[in-house]
């Protein structure tokens, strides 16, 4: 069972509490788009190897959305933080040994 800190309630919860809302930091589309650029905003999204930027939304907590950095491999998260905050620079020192054991 995954365990996913939820940052506003500063708590570990069971996964079950929570909701994948797919890619985070994805930027608005403007009106203008075609149909081949629509489809693409909608469905085109990253699949890494690794790290990923990710949207979740504590469901059966405080109900807020927030954003969490996990490993696609391995599923351990690295950190969550609050939605509307920036990308957490994962090579800072302060990241290093999270991101290390999240790789293993």
């Amino acid at each position: 069972m995954l365990l996913i800190a939820c940052p506003y309630c500063g708590e570990s919860r069971p996964e079950a509490e929570f909701r994948y809302g797919g890619e985070a930091h994805l930027a608005r589309t403007p009106d203008s788009l075609d149909d081949d650029g629509w489809t693409g905003f909608l469905y085109a999204r990253g699949n890494p190897k690794g790290l990923h930027f990710e949207r979740w939304r504590h469901i059966h907590g405080c109900g807020r959305f927030f954003n969490a950095v996990r490993h696609t491999v391995t599923d351990k998260f690295v950190t969550t933080y609050p939605a509307g905050e920036g990308r957490p620079d994962l090579s800072s020192p302060e990241f290093a040994e999270k991101v290390a054991e999240a790789s293993r």
